[in-house]
Order: structure tokens, then C-alpha cells, then sequence
């Protein structure tokens, strides 16, 4: 497939209200979820389009509780701007197994883990809280 810049480019609209937000949320959504196929075969990928589409739907449900328009404006802007280099191929296969593909979250450390570490971010106080 040929590379055509301009062939996902959308121009950079603010929402108006929280209803024309959510529908072009859901566009996105749509536009990621129709895709996973496709970007199996761009970058020859040993995954399965479900893992795809889960991992679109994890990064999706992430920001589900996000109300306010400018920060919804922002992540539209960003998931857009990623989806176009993914369907371009402008994008290494590390980077779309590394960053799309992988959980972004640390996993939580227990007490052992943490007291084998040597540290305990909980207990420590910060020096300026007035706390005596």
C-alpha cells in the first residue's frame, strides 16, 4: 500500500458540546476497531485481531470518566494523530507492539516486594506537610 499523508488527515476541530464529543469519540473508536486486521497485516504482527481490539478497548475504557471537552479535544487529537502513523506505516512494528499493544500500567508491588526493595513509598511523609 502506498503511503498517502493526506489520506486519514482530518482537520483540528474543538467540540462544541459533550454530544459531538462523544460522537466522534465513537468515530475513532470505530475507525481503530475496523482497523485491527489491517494493522496485523502493515506490520506483520503474531496477534490476533481480538488482542487488537482489546487493547483499543482498554486504552478507550481508560478515558471513559473524562468529562471535560478541551481534555476529551486533546485525547482526540492524539489517538487521531497515532492512528494515522499506525495506518501509514510510520511507525516501526516495536513501536506498535511496545506502545499500542502493551499495558501502560505498573503492576502493584506488595509489602515483601517493596521491603525486599529496600523502600516503602506509603510510609514516607513528605517533609512540608506540617505534620508533627
Amino acid at each position: 500500500m502506498a503511503t498517502i499523508p493526506a489520506r486519514l488527515a482530518q482537520a483540528t476541530r474543538p467540540s462544541t458540546n459533550a454530544v459531538e464529543a462523544r460522537q466522534r469519540v465513537i468515530q475513532l473508536y470505530r475507525d481503530w476497531y475496523r482497523s485491527a486486521p489491517e494493522i496485523i497485516e502493515i506490520y506483520t504482527l503474531n496477534v490476533s485481531p481480538a488482542h487488537i481490539r482489546h487493547t483499543i478497548r482498554q486504552k478507550f475504557e481508560a478515558n471513559r470518566y473524562v468529562t471535560d471537552l478541551r481534555a476529551i479535544d486533546v485525547l482526540l487529537l492524539k489517538s487521531r494523530q497515532d492512528f494515522q502513523e499506525t495506518m501509514n506505516c510510520w511507525k516501526q512494528p516495536d513501536h506498535v507492539v511496545g506502545i499500542l499493544l502493551k499495558p501502560t500500567e505498573r503492576p502493584q508491588k506488595t509489602f515483601m516486594q517493596k521491603f525486599l526493595e529496600g523502600r516503602d513509598e506509603d510510609a514516607i511523609i513528605p517533609a512540608a506537610t506540617g505534620v508533627v
